[in-house]
C-alpha cells in the first residue's frame, strides 16, 4: 500500500507521506534566522486609537455621555468616531480613527469639561523581555550602560527602560524590561554580552490571578465577588473546602 510501511521491530503500521519527485525531504532553509510569534501571525493588526474618560464627581456614564454630546461638536471639528461605550468601572472610552483625532479630541474635551471629566489617552506599552542571570552589579541605573556592550544592538537613548529585577531561589538576578520594537527583534536573536557573562533573554510575560475568584486579569482590590473555592467552586476558602471522594 502507497505511504503505508511495516514497523521492523514491532510489526506495527506507520504512515509514510509520499515522496513527491523533484522535491526536497527538508523543509526549505529560513536562513537561520527565527521568527517572531507576531510575524507568523498574518499581516499587522490596525491600530487602534483611543482615550478614556473618567468623571471627577459623582456622575453617571449616561450623565458623561449627555455632557459629552452636547459640549463637544464633532461635526465643525470633523472627527468621526468609531466607539463611544460605557465600560463597567463608570468611564467612558472613545475610539477615533486617527492619532491626531484623539489629540483633538482630547485637547478640546480638556479645554471644555476639564473641571468636570478627567481625560487619559491610552498608549501602547512596549513589550517586555527578561534577561536571565545578570550579573550583581548590574542595577535599573547602569543597564542601558552595560547593555551598550552590545554594539549590534544600535541602542539609542531611551530604547531600554529598565522595570524591576527579580531574585531567584538560587540568588540569582533576572532583569525585567521595556525596549522599543526594534532592538527587541535583534535581543530575542541573540544572547547579550554583560561584561564577564554571557545572558540569555526571553519575551517576559506576567498573567494577573485574583485568589479570592481565581480569575484572571484584576488585582484584589478590584474584586468586588464573593470569595470562590478553587477546587469545589464553593463559597468558602481553600483551606475550609472538605469534598468527599464522590465529589
Amino acid at each position: 500500500m502507497e505511504g503505508y510501511a511495516f514497523g521492523k521491530t514491532s510489526g506495527a503500521i506507520c504512515y509514510q507521506q509520499p515522496r513527491i519527485s523533484g522535491t526536497a525531504d527538508t523543509a526549505p532553509s529560513t536562513g537561520g534566522k527565527k521568527k517572531l510569534f507576531s510575524e507568523v501571525l498574518c499581516g499587522k493588526s490596525e491600530a487602534r486609537h483611543k482615550l478614556t474618560v473618567k468623571p471627577r464627581h459623582k456622575q453617571s456614564t449616561e450623565e458623561i455621555k449627555r455632557l459629552l454630546k452636547s459640549k463637544i461638536d464633532l461635526v465643525n471639528m470633523k472627527i468621526g468616531i468609531r466607539t463611544f461605550e460605557s465600560l463597567k468601572n463608570g468611564n467612558i472610552v472613545v475610539e477615533a480613527d486617527s492619532k491626531e483625532d484623539i489629540k483633538t479630541l482630547n485637547s478640546q474635551i480638556r479645554d471644555i469639561c476639564g473641571d468636570e471629566l478627567e481625560i487619559n489617552v491610552q498608549k501602547r506599552r512596549n513589550p517586555r523581555l527578561i534577561m536571565y542571570n545578570v550579573p550583581d552589579v548590574m542595577a535599573n541605573e547602569n543597564a542601558e550602560d552595560m547593555l551598550a556592550l552590545n554594539p549590534d544592538l544600535k541602542l539609542q537613548k531611551g530604547d531600554i527602560q529598565t522595570t524591576f529585577i527579580c531574585k531567584t531561589k538560587r540568588n540569582t538576578g533576572n532583569l525585567v524590561l521595556e525596549v522599543n520594537a526594534q532592538p527587541r527583534r535583534q535581543m530575542v536573536q541573540n544572547k547579550l554580552k554583560l561584561e564577564w557573562m554571557i545572558c540569555s533573554i526571553d519575551n517576559y510575560v506576567s498573567v494577573n490571578r485574583r485568589f479570592k475568584r481565581s480569575r484572571y486579569n484584576h488585582r484584589h482590590t478590584e474584586c468586588k465577588s464573593e470569595e470562590t473555592c478553587p477546587l469545589c467552586a464553593g463559597r468558602h476558602k481553600l483551606k475550609e473546602c472538605t469534598p468527599s471522594r464522590a465529589e
